[in-house]
């Protein structure tokens, strides 16, 4: 192979990699991986459940930066592989577009109910990248897409939605997803404008309520589905109390502390354990 080629080829794998880098991976795997568990848990095709799932993140994560793109480059952001010059901004928005398509047979291979609840949490996420990120109403496409998750797995099961509980702790789960996510570019996003419900509160503020509604979240998922509590959920509630505690005393002195903030994390890995561990409930 000459030297032009060997070039040309490193060149196409870091502008893959740079593609990868920008559907924002983590929320894409933790979303994608949450769906599937649940539906393995319920029995379900877990496999369709998988697919669907990963083309709607996707499809989410690159708009998201495809969107940004003006508001990133002018910020600087290196840490974002569009405003770095890594990828062009129209890849990323295509493939948001393709990602987009893929994911309407997908879902609706689940069937129509689960495709129909599947889509309209797709909508809601790509709402926040158009219109509530910067709105006093910016958790509610999180709530509303997290609450239908347990949903799209029962419907694409036994056509069914999923008990009162499963969706309360998705919604609660959400809503705090939502504030923890924001809280490490909180003073960045001011700067550029962006006003979203957790921008309007504040940082302590913020992390307040969101420990708020992880605690909540953990409680919904422990207590309300109708077999008890188990061994399993009972230990993670006690680290859920114990990282709440954690972060309470960490926060008391010094609230923009990165260790309040693996706390809330480690709180919210928590309440999904218990949503998980939890979904042979379901149905």
């Amino acid at each position: 192979m000459s030297s032009y080629d060997a070039s040309g080829t490193a060149t196409a794998a870091s502008r893959a990699r740079a593609l990868a880098g920008s559907c924002h991976p983590e929320p894409v795997v933790a979303v994608t991986s949450i769906a599937t568990a649940l539906a393995v848990a319920a029995g379900g095709r877990w496999w369709l459940v998988l697919l669907a799932f990963l083309a709607g993140q996707l499809s989410v994560g690159w708009s998201n930066d495809y969107i940004d793109r003006d508001r990133d480059k002018a910020a600087a952001r290196s840490d974002k592989p569009v405003a770095a010059g890594l990828v062009a901004d129209r890849v990323v928005g295509i493939s948001a577009l393709v990602a987009l398509v893929l994911c309407v047979p997908l879902s609706l291979l689940l069937g129509w109910r689960a495709g129909v609840a599947h889509l309209v949490a797709v909508a809601f996420a790509w709402g926040y990248n158009l219109v509530f990120k910067s709105s006093v109403l910016s958790p509610l496409p999180y709530v509303v897409a997290f609450g239908l998750v347990p949903s799209v797995v029962t419907l694409s099961v036994d056509g069914t939605m999923a008990p009162a509980w499963a969706t309360a702790g998705g919604a609660l789960l959400g809503a705090s997803a939502h504030l923890t996510n924001t809280l490490p570019d909180l003073a960045e996003d001011v700067r550029l404008g962006v006003r979203g419900l957790p921008h309007r509160l504040g940082r302590r503020w913020s992390l307040l309520l969101a420990v708020v509604l992880l605690a909540a979240a953990c409680l919904t998922l422990a207590l309300g589905p109708p077999g008890g509590v188990g061994a399993v959920a009972w230990v993670l509630l006690g680290v859920a109390a114990l990282a709440i505690g954690g972060i309470v005393v960490v926060a008391a002195g010094r609230a923009q502390s990165r260790d309040a903030f693996r706390l809330v994390v480690l709180t919210a890995v928590v309440a999904v354990a218990l949503l998980v561990v939890q979904g042979d409930q379901l149905v």
